[in-house]
């Protein structure tokens, strides 16, 4: 993924079939259903692929318990049918995670567990495996740091775990392989039209600072919390569509959720779904809701919202955690479309899929779990605003970039899948790049190397918050590791050593805030 390399191919005014504004879950899906469909395909991106919401999930891949809570059952059966497609589609990403709800009232057991029974019900044959009720005894095994004050047992089920960020890069590479270009740092400043319809976009480049004029048959907004900005391009007068709410999730160490399993409490204090989930050798909590005013890429958590996420924290484990034991802090912005009510852990993560009249396809709202159906949605209305040949989805079986049916959860270079091979390759050619860029962190140069000759990466961020998931694994050391990321990209791009202290600066501003 040679950024260069794509940008050339805006030169010369080409005709794309199809435009995709967003370079997140659902950007970055719709531009592979496109493509798929063989329809010639440009996505453009403001940021890096997946630098807002996307990268900011709780990590699951999941059916949407709380939905079924509410009713949405419709919801419910889609996402459990998309996160069986892609466990099949990118199984070096996506795998089978056990969650135990703890029971801590005679009548939980009953309630939780005919609701989970219906949960695999309509999971059908793409099923995890079977929830079960469990005894106090077995629920402590699978969970042994569980609050046993109290606990009469509980309901086990199965659910999808992720790793958001790379899956995001592996749809960026999955589009490249089937001729489509995906540019990250190409924001789009304008959308022109003729006729008084969509007729292509203006875009900048933030590096060069050159700009473009690119047209397109169509035109589909997917850029998430953003979405509203995008419309507004090409109708000032927009109505807002997106009630942003924020979720904050804390990272700890993997020592506070030893075990095979993680912990699910269904109804918190502001009437989400608590999590607490095993994620590259670490335990992330969460998630808060907390209305917002605007959509930003850089979300800040709120005190209180940490303070919220320890004390139910607190709750359910035997070692409480403090500020002290956060070794990172994340906030996204959920894209919720808006409804009837101003509690937006009431709104459901539906997706709604509009057609202005100025032509401009726009999909909102949905999940990870769903942006397959959300782009395969946005595609067969795209194609015909635009009249191109209907062509049949075949992205429910389309095999991801690096598909690899073997990987191990535990091998921290799984999620490359069959490119594991080309790290390995590139530590035989330089043993100093099989070396870990920090005690505390996983991640080695290898991964810095591949990040920029193969997957766009452009800066010390780009590397350590989405290549590599440093920054949250642990933001302090990311910071001490800064340095040596900014010198391995420097001699990749051509750098000099002024980039790289601009770098590491930049960088270091941006960790900060992901300290309590």
């Amino acid at each position: 993924m040679v950024r260069e390399g794509l940008l050339r191919q805006l030169e010369g005014d080409p005709l794309w079939d199809m435009i995709v504004v967003g370079g997140g879950a659902t950007g970055l899906g719709t531009a592979v259903e496109a493509a798929s469909r063989g329809y010639r395909t440009l996505l453009l991106e403001q940021a890096d692929f997946t630098a807002g919401t996307s990268s900011r999930s709780t990590k699951l891949i999941h059916g949407g318990v709380r939905y079924l809570q509410q009713g949405n059952v419709s919801l419910v059966l889609e996402a459990l049918r998309e996160r069986g497609l892609l466990i099949r589609n990118a199984p070096q990403l996506v795998h089978n995670l056990s969650f135990v709800v703890p029971l801590y009232d005679w009548w939980e057991g009953p309630f939780y567990g005919v609701g989970l029974k219906l949960y695999d019900l309509l999971a059908g044959r793409l099923g995890l495996g079977p929830s079960r009720l469990l005894s106090r005894e077995e629920t402590l095994r699978h969970i042994p740091t569980v609050e046993p004050a109290g606990l009469k047992g509980g309901v086990r089920y199965h659910d999808g775990q992720f790793d958001d960020a790379r899956l995001g890069i592996t749809l960026a590479r999955t589009l490249i392989d089937l001729g489509g270009v995906p540019l990250n740092y190409l924001q789009v400043t304008g959308i022109f039209g003729e006729n008084g319809i969509v007729a292509g976009v203006e875009a900048h480049d933030l590096e060069s600072g050159s700009s473009y004029r690119v047209r397109g048959r169509v035109v589909i907004n997917a850029a998430g919390p953003f979405v509203d900005g995008v419309r507004r391009l090409a109708d000032p007068h927009a109505p807002a569509l997106i009630a942003p709410s924020q979720g904050v999730h804390l990272v700890l160490d993997g020592a506070f959720l030893p075990g095979d399993s993680a912990i699910m409490v269904p109804h918190t204090d502001d009437g989400r779904v608590l999590f607490a989930v095993p994620w590259h050798g670490r335990t992330v909590v969460g998630t808060t809701d907390t209305v917002v005013p605007a959509a930003v890429m850089e979300p800040r958590p709120l005190p209180e919202e940490i303070a919220f996420l320890l004390s139910h924290a607190a709750r359910y484990l035997t070692r409480h955690p403090g500020p002290e034991d956060v070794l990172s802090v994340f906030a996204g912005i959920r894209p919720l479309v808006r409804g009837g009510t101003d509690h937006t852990a009431s709104l459901s993560r539906d997706h709604t899929l509009l057609v202005d009249g100025t032509g401009l396809v726009t999909i909102a709202g949905g999940k990870w779990t769903t942006y397959r159906r959300m782009g395969e949605d946005a595609v067969t209305a795209a194609a015909a605003v635009a009249g191109l040949e209907e062509r049949p989805s075949v992205t429910g079986s389309l095999r991801l970039h690096g598909w690899y049916e073997d990987a191990d959860p535990a091998d921290p270079w799984q999620v490359y899948g069959s490119d594991a091979a080309e790290l390995a390759r590139l530590v035989e050619e330089h043993p100093a790049w099989g070396e870990p860029l920090h005690p505390r962190l996983p991640c080695r140069g290898a991964e810095v190397i591949r990040g920029v000759r193969a997957e766009g990466a452009r800066t010390v961020a780009d590397i350590l918050a989405r290549r590599t998931r440093a920054l949250l694994l642990d933001a302090r050391a990311s910071m001490e590791a800064a340095p040596a990321v900014a010198a391995l990209m420097a001699a990749e791009l051509g750098r000099d050593a002024a980039w790289q202290a601009a770098q590491v600066a930049e960088y270091r501003t941006l960790a900060v805030g992901y300290l309590p």
